[in-house]
């Protein structure tokens, strides 16, 4: 029994039933395994299959990080809480694809931000975005690891170990990961490679993603709401900090119930609202100050956050995205306390396209937000470096 029907002939025919008008959940002559064990046909009736998946546990072992990978992970987990805390004085740059379709294009960008990660290494402090799971709106494409042939197959199994072949890569070309984590079984897959988490504007209301982000092992960044509320996003980082136990799943795929030490290393993300832009200087200061009311002084959150420069802040807009990041390198250059980092969605090339399988797409194009070209993501880095050298010299 692998599922709530059993075989392919099932499944077709519970489609055909659905196509008639029937309900194949409760029409005769289609195989239950709740009639087997005897439970009764009174769950999973919406339920046309459930597929097992592999455990985390034979996931991470036939996929492993090699040693160079893990000292990677550690030591850029490291650097970025020292940013946070301002023990470190190099900016912080999350930036990359808004999602991964496409594998080779994925290394390819990789490749070209760790020679750039090279050159400025003592200035900034680079993380590529390696996004595989989208929240939507209403409906839509949800991400690699979700519907890894473009095409609605959703093939799970196959999206969640690309996923992780890529992370690979990407430690492997020298850079640490960032993703924002929305399935709240998926990090048990993955987690291992990531150095920097997110919990997305949809969700940083959320409990269940509250208590993920608590035990996490990397600094994680809540965004503000949708709507532009800061303060369910200072509210999540308080909460983060606290133990807490809830429903989860170990390396070995079991239910259980998880207990959680905290995560001190939670940050605020300001990314506007579907009112407008909230990076100005008046309403990082206005957010920082909403943070050190409810937050210890020692925090992560209550040094500094980091400006999303895509979303609400620039409508989405890949122009006015890298205008406004030349205005945050102004900003910082100049001295304006509290932006401990900011984020970029920038792939090879500009713009972005439908969604589509990958022999239908333009190369290096995003699928789902428009991002910054690579030339472009080029430029501004370089000025992102010297606002840094720059506030070194007011200090």
């Amino acid at each position: 029994m692998t599922g709530t029907f059993q075989d392919q002939d099932d499944i077709r025919a519970a489609q055909e039933a659905l196509a008639r008008g029937h309900n194949p959940l409760v029409a005769g002559g289609v195989t239950r395994w709740e009639d087997e064990v005897g439970i009764g046909r009174i769950i999973n009736r919406r339920i046309i299959e459930l597929e097992p998946l592999p455990t985390p546990a034979q996931v991470l072992s036939d996929y492993q990080l090699d040693q160079a990978s893990r000292k990677l992970v550690v030591s850029s987990r490291e650097a970025i809480r020292d940013t946070l805390y301002g023990r470190d004085d190099r900016l912080l740059v999350i930036v990359g694809p808004c999602s991964i379709h496409d594998p080779k294009a994925a290394l390819d960008y990789a490749q070209r931000l760790a020679g750039v990660q090279g050159e400025l290494g003592k200035d900034l402090l680079i993380v590529m975005r390696v996004y595989f799971e989208k929240p939507r709106t209403t409906v839509g494409w949800k991400g690699l690891i979700n519907d890894p042939d473009i095409d609605g197959s959703h093939h799970i199994q196959k999206g969640l170990l690309l996923a992780r072949r890529i992370l690979l890569d990407v430690l492997r070309a020298g850079l640490p990961a960032a993703t924002e984590f929305l399935e709240p079984t998926s990090p048990q897959f993955i987690s291992d490679a990531i150095s920097w988490g997110a919990i997305g504007a949809r969700n940083t209301e959320s409990q269940v993603h509250r208590q993920l982000a608590s035990g996490l092992s990397m600094p994680v960044g809540f965004k503000n709401a949708t709507d532009g509320d800061v303060g369910v996003a200072v509210d999540s980082c308080f909460t983060s900090a606290q133990q807490h136990t809830f429903f989860g799943i170990n390396h070995e795929g079991r239910a259980s119930a998880v207990q959680t030490l905290g995560n001190p290393d939670c940050h605020l993300v300001l990314r506007g609202s579907s009112h407008g832009p909230n990076c100005d200087p008046e309403s990082v200061r206005q957010a920082m100050e909403r943070v050190r009311q409810e937050m210890p002084s020692n925090s992560a959150a209550a040094h500094g956050l980091i400006i999303d420069a895509s979303h609400g802040n620039s409508g989405k807009d890949e122009v006015r995205q890298a205008q406004l990041v030349e205005q945050l390198a102004q900003r910082i250059g100049q001295g304006e306390p509290g932006i401990t980092g900011l984020m970029m969605e920038s792939f090879i090339e500009g713009g972005n396209q439908p969604a589509a399988p990958l022999d239908q797409l333009v190369y290096g194009r995003s699928i789902t937000d428009r991002c910054i070209s690579w030339p472009r993501t080029e430029q501004l880095l370089q000025n992102l470096a010297a606002a840094v050298r720059a506030r070194r010299q007011l200090a």
